[in-house]
């Protein structure tokens, strides 16, 4: 099925057959992705004496207790409220659902002990381009991803400059296929996720950043219609699912 749709100025034709899912699923194991040094995600019936509520074990129903966290378990969107004394909703935030998105390719660069992403890849992978969003896969992109432990690991993360670059140039949704945008042990100063969220001047309260995607290989870099799926829970952070759509030319 072929969409048509206006969205600003520009007539995009949509191909709503071939959706690409970013999502990493969450799963109650020790293989599922992981960070933060959390224990895995804990999915269990509830039990009421000797009853259990899993139809394998006599019931009539599976009723399933959940016990997760959204930054450490899987794919997430968060909102300014991640690091806000002010408590602030990504459900109550992010209004829309729909945007123009540019997937681009990473190789981070080496800066002593570290991996990073710096402002000169942005500007040389966006160029003019206008975006609302823009989708991060770093290299090396294995299927590793979608069960590596990061907790001490140090993994990938983007420098101020290369987050206050995106705030400038327009970009309202961030999408990375890392733990965080930030180094994992800073002091807590998380600089990228302050200039991206502008909290020096006017909170950006409708820009998201999600982490732990995962952008596979048969995705080509270029533009695309992402659905930023989101579960309504009034909290920072959220599990999500974007999801991408070819743009016809």
């Amino acid at each position: 099925m072929i969409a048509a749709i206006q969205y600003n100025s520009r007539k995009l034709q949509i191909d709503l057959t071939q959706p690409l899912d970013l999502s990493i699923p969450l799963r109650a194991s020790a293989k599922n992705v992981n960070a933060w040094y959390l224990d895995a995600p804990t999915i269990t019936p509830v039990t009421n004496d000797e009853w259990i509520a899993s139809v394998r074990q006599g019931a009539c129903v599976n009723f399933n207790t959940i016990t997760f966290n959204p930054h450490a378990h899987g794919t997430h969107t968060e909102c300014v409220g991640h690091i806000t004394e002010e408590v602030h909703s990504i459900n109550k935030n992010l209004k829309q659902f729909f945007y123009l998105a540019e997937v681009v390719t990473i190789a981070p660069e080496r800066m002593g002990s570290d991996f990073v992403i710096s402002k000169k890849q942005l500007q040389f992978a966006l160029g003019n381009k206008k975006r609302d969003a823009i989708v991060i896969r770093t290299l090396p992109n294995t299927t590793e991803k979608l069960s590596q432990h990061y907790s001490n690991t140090n993994p990938t993360y983007m420098l101020e400059d290369a987050a206050l670059y995106l705030k400038q140039k327009g970009i309202k949704h961030l999408l990375v296929d890392v733990p965080s945008i930030d180094k994992e042990k800073d002091e807590c100063q998380l600089l990228a996720h302050h200039a991206f969220w502008n909290t020096k001047g006017v909170l950006r309260m409708d820009a998201t950043i999600t982490e732990f995607i995962y952008v596979p290989n048969t995705v080509e870099d270029g533009e695309y219609f992402l659905n930023l799926q989101i579960a309504p829970f009034e909290n920072d952070a959220t599990p999500s699912k974007p999801i991408l759509y070819k743009v016809i030319d």
